[in-house]
C-alpha cells in the first residue's frame, strides 16, 4: 500500500527546515557535503550491495544491535549499518569500522523518508535483508521493502504506552507499516500487545524478550579502563558518572554533589552529555559552580584536582561505565524524560539509579524495580545523596549488584532467538 499523500507532500515542505538544521549543527564543511548526500542523495556507489540492512537510529540501538552485527560479521556477511543521529552513526564506526570488517562493513545516515530518496537508495544498495530495531518504523522504508521484495524484520521491538497513543493518532500511516513488516519481535508482552491493538498481524508478531540483556561490556573497553586507572592515578578516587544527561540534571546534580565534590578530594564526577551540541553548556555550567573541570575534548586528563571530567566525546560511553563506582543514568529527572538503556552500566557491574521518568525503559525497569537493583529518585538532591551513599557503603552497592546481576542472567537468551528468526531468511 502506497503512503498517503499528504505524508509526502509534508516531507517535502519541511525538507529546506531540515537541511538548513543539518547546516547549522556541521562541524566542517566537508562533513556537512558528506552528511547532505547520504541525506539526499545523489547516493555514491556503496561498499557493497546484497548486505544485510540493519536501522538503528542512535546510540542505544547502535548498542543493542551490536552482538547481532557481530554476529553475521563474523559469518562473513557484509553488513550495512544506516542511522539518524550523528551520535549514532559514530558509535557504529568505532565498533565496526575497523580490521577485520572493514571489506564488509558501512555505516551510512538514513536517507530522509521521501520516495524518490528511498527508492533510489534500495536501487543502488540492493541490500538482502532489512532489520529495523526498536520502534524505528519509516512509512516509505518499509513500503518499498515491499516494492523491491526485501525481507523486514523489526527487531527488540518496543512500545511505551505514549508511543502508543501517538502511532494511534496517524492509522493511515501506521496500521500500513505494521503490515508490511514480514515479522515483528517484540521485547515484552506489553508491547506486543499494543503492536496488535494498531494493527500487527498476529501471526507475524511475537514475543521474544529484550535482546540488551545479552549484552556485555566491550573486552577492548575494559582493557582501556584499566590503563586509565594507571595512567591517571584512579585507584584511590571515587568515581560518580552521569550518564546520558539532559538540561537541566546536569547543572542541578553538580549543584548537589558540589559541597561533597570539595570537601572529599578522593571524589570525581564524570559527565556524558547524551548531546554533542550540549557540551560546551554543561561545561560553563561546570565553571558557574566554581568546580575544576577537565574536557576529553581537548585531549586532558583526570589530575589530582580535577572535580568534574566532562567526557565530551563519541563513542566512549562504555570506557566511562568500566572506571565509574557509581552510576546516574540520564534523561530520567527532565521533563518530560523517558530514560536511557540501565543495561550498559548494570553489564560493567556498576551500581545504578535513575530518576522517575524512565517510561522509554518501563518494562526492564519495572524488573528491577521491583527486586530492588536499582534506586529510582525524585530529584536532583536525592540523586546526589544516593550516589554518595553507595559509594561510602559497600554493602549496600553489592546488594544492588547483586540483585541486578541476577535478573541480568534470568533474561538471557533473546539474541539466540533473534538470530534464528533472521537465518530463515539468509
Amino acid at each position: 500500500m502506497a503512503t498517503p499523500f499528504w505524508y509526502n507532500t509534508a516531507l517535502a515542505l519541511i525538507k529546506p527546515l531540515y537541511q538548513s538544521r543539518l547546516r547549522k549543527r556541521a562541524e566542517s564543511p566537508e562533513q556537512l557535503q558528506q552528511e547532505l548526500l547520504e541525506r539526499f542523495g545523489p547516493f555514491q556507489t556503496p561498499k557493497n550491495q546484497h548486505a544485510i540492512w540493519f536501522h538503528v537510529v542512535s546510540v542505544g540501538e547502535t548498542n543493542a544491535a551490536q552482538p547481532i552485527i557481530e554476529h553475521y560479521l563474523k559469518q562473513g556477511q557484509k553488513v550495512l549499518v544506516t542511522n539518524t543521529t550523528k551520535t549514532g552513526q559514530a558509535r557504529a564506526k568505532a565498533l565496526f569500522e575497523k580490521a577485520p570488517y572493514l571489506d564488509q562493513f558501512q555505516a551510512v545516515y538514513l536517507p530522509a523518508d521521501q520516495k524518490h530518496l528511498i527508492q533510489a537508495f534500495y536501487q543502488k544498495y540492493q541490500p538482502k535483508l532489512l532489520l529495523l530495531m526498536e520502534t524505528e518504523l519509516w512509512p516509505n522504508l518499509i513500503d518499498q521493502a515491499q516494492a523491491f521484495h526485501v525481507p523486514c524484520i523489526l527487531l527488540n521491538a518496543r512500545l511505551s504506552e505514549k508511543s502508543a497513543k501517538g502511532y494511534g493518532k496517524v492509522k493511515s500511516l501506521t496500521v500500513p507499516m505494521l503490515k508490511g513488516l514480514t515479522q515483528l519481535l517484540a521485547q515484552d508482552q506489553s508491547s506486543y500487545q499494543r503492536f496488535l491493538a494498531l494493527g500487527a498481524v498476529p501471526n507475524k508478531t511475537h514475543v521474544l524478550g529484550s535482546v540488551k540483556f545479552d549484552i556485555t561490556a566491550p573486552q577492548s573497553f575494559i582493557e582501556r579502563a584499566k590503563v586509565l586507572v594507571q595512567d591517571w592515578q584512579l585507584h584511590n578516587r571515587k568515581v560518580l558518572l552521569l550518564a546520558s544527561t539532559h538540561a537541566p540534571e546536569e547543572k542541578e546534580i553538580l549543584a548537589e554533589l558540589k559541597s561533597a565534590l570539595i570537601q572529599d578530594s578522593s571524589l570525581v564526577c564524570i559527565v556524558v552529555p547524551r548531546h554533542p551540541e550540549r557540551f560546551d553548556e554543561v561545561f560553563e555550567a561546570a565553571q558557574r559552580l566554581g568546580l575544576q573541570t577537565q574536557r576529553r575534548s581537548l585531549g586532558e586528563t583526570i589530575q589530582s584536582d580535577t572535580q568534574v571530567y566532562l567526557a565530551d566525546s563519541m563513542g566512549e560511553l562504555w570506557l566511562w561505565y568500566c572506571l565509574s563506582q557509581v552510576c546516574y543514568v540520564g534523561g530520567s529527572l527532565n521533563e518530560p524524560g523517558g530514560g536511557h538503556n540501565i543495561l550498559e552500566p548494570i553489564a560493567c557491574q556498576v551500581p545504578t539509579l535513575l530518576g522517575k521518568n524512565y517510561f522509554n525503559f518501563q518494562t526492564i525497569v519495572d524488573e528491577f524495580v521491583e527486586a530492588q537493583a536499582v534506586e529510582v529518585v525524585n530529584d536532583a538532591q536525592h540523586a546526589a545523596q544516593t550516589m554518595l551513599d553507595i559509594l561510602v557503603n559497600a554493602d549496600k552497592a553489592q546488594r544492588l549488584n547483586d540483585a541486578a546481576q541476577k535478573i541480568m542472567q534470568q533474561n538471557q537468551g533473546a539474541l539466540h532467538k533473534h538470530i534464528q528468526v533472521i537465518d530463515q531468511y539468509l
